[in-house]
């Protein structure tokens, strides 16, 4: 990942919670711009990553850059408009999906225009004309997709998406995969994305991280999913393909 510079960058970070070591002295970067995939068995510690790279949690020990400033220097609210996040059940508010996209805006205290309103729905593949429809009454991806245009609304340059297409149909799966792609390349956003579908992370991640019982075991470009170095990530990826 050297030719890149980081997004954000882990530096010996370690984490405890209920007097266990969730994650174990684990230093690497996102490449900014780029789409890093995590993945690794349950408990391996992705979504505790996840969460520290937004300030969700804080490490126990070690210190998170995000472009190059320590996070913990970083106002939580400002931190979280710069670092967008979604999440696999795509939560949704009561009312419309205008209601959903006019929230970011309001709680910075702003107005969002119609019109800008529509160009964030155009962006993930949904037409005006679901600005009025019930937000809780959309099917699963089209609430990921308002989840999503949602976080664009912040103008987020680093996205955070934890298993957002894992309780997706197939034809629901593939458009959210090929929005986030669309987003990444007209925008430049660095995405982090969670994925236990190691199909998923070959084909639409540019890098890796192999996360295994709260240690970084493998990183690097995606291929190396494909010709693993380290044989607990062969052995890992040989079960996820049968």
């Amino acid at each position: 990942m050297d030719p890149y510079t980081p997004a954000i960058h882990f530096r010996s970070v370690s984490y405890e919670s209920g007097g266990k070591q969730i994650l174990k002295n684990i230093t690497g970067s996102y490449p900014a711009g780029k789409i890093t995939t995590l993945v690794g068995p349950s408990g391996a510690g992705k979504t505790t990553v996840l969460k520290m790279c937004n300030g969700l949690l804080s490490p126990t020990s070690g210190e998170i850059t995000v472009d190059g400033r320590p996070i913990r220097e970083i106002e939580p609210t400002t931190l979280r408009r710069h670092v967008g996040i979604a999440l696999q059940d795509a939560p949704v508010i009561k009312g419309t999906v205008w209601d959903n996209l006019a929230l970011p805006a309001r709680l910075q205290k702003k107005e969002l225009s119609r019109k800008d309103a529509e160009g964030w729905l155009e962006d993930v593949g949904l037409g005006k004309e679901y600005l009025n429809a019930k937000a809780t009454e959309l099917s699963g991806g089209q609430r990921q997709k308002v989840s999503i245009a949602r976080t664009l609304v912040n103008q987020s340059e680093i996205l955070l998406l934890d298993e957002i297409t894992s309780a997706l149909d197939r034809t629901s799966r593939r458009e959210i995969e090929e929005l986030i792609v669309r987003i990444n390349r007209k925008y430049g956003t660095t995405i982090l994305w969670i994925t236990h579908n190691l199909e998923q992370a070959i084909s639409i991640g540019d890098y890796a991280w192999v996360l295994m019982d709260g240690e970084l075991i493998e990183t690097g470009e995606s291929s190396l999913l494909v010709h693993p170095a380290d044989p607990r990530v062969a052995q890992f990826v040989k079960g996820g393909s049968e």
